[in-house]
């Protein structure tokens, strides 16, 4: 009878920690992030390109990372520079304050002038704005395609010496999650450093 009795006690006892797990659990978790202003958006897919090292780099390479994501170009004089500047620095303050975090966000550079921006061109240039910034590039064929896929406008601007044409192109940094879903973006006016940490400190789980 006794023995019984204990077992009974113990159920108990077994049950009463478990839901004092859970409900702490539940209290201490880190809530869900809100949706962005890119939920539920059709941007984004498969693409094969070539990285700053010469080597071939599909969309599936970084599956199960969130992708800070932005399209421009090497020669370009003001915007792309100034914006990839602003990203560095936004990751960077984010790297502070949750590295483990931080460690999950790809932070990428894809050029819309593939004519230019070789492997060669793209390896300083993306290092001097964050160390694990990765540069792509590829055909203009491949480089069309994705441009298309992410909603990027891009148009040649020819001048008298053809090798100084500037690049007509929209300027907005990306998030895509994970599985490779678009979940927010951020425009080239206004763009802050503090911004680029609050969307990834926000978003990114």
């Amino acid at each position: 009878m006794n023995r019984s009795k204990n077992l009974r006690l113990w159920l108990v006892l077994a049950v009463a920690l478990l839901l004092a797990a859970g409900l702490g659990w539940m209290r201490f978790s880190t809530p869900p992030a809100p949706p962005g202003n890119l939920a539920g958006a059709s941007l984004g897919g498969p693409f094969t390109l070539t990285n700053q090292d010469g080597q071939m780099v599909r969309d599936t390479d970084f599956a199960g990372r969130w992708r800070l994501i932005y399209f421009g170009y090497g020669f370009c004089p003001d915007v792309c520079p100034t914006d990839l500047a602003l990203v560095g620095r936004g990751l960077q303050a984010f790297e502070a304050q949750d590295a483990g975090r931080a460690a999950n966000v790809a932070p990428i550079f894809i050029t819309i002038d593939p004519e230019r921006d070789t492997p060669a061109v793209l390896k300083p240039f993306v290092a001097a704005f964050h160390p694990r910034l990765v540069g792509l590039t590829g055909t203009p064929e491949q480089i069309t395609a994705v441009s298309r896929r992410f909603g990027v406008y891009a148009k040649r601007m020819d001048t008298d010496d053809p090798q100084n044409y500037l690049m007509d192109h929209s300027a907005m940094i990306y998030l895509f999650d994970p599985e490779g879903k678009p979940v927010a973006f951020l425009p080239h006016q206004g763009l802050t450093a503090d911004a680029v940490t609050a969307l990834l400190a926000t978003h990114v789980r």
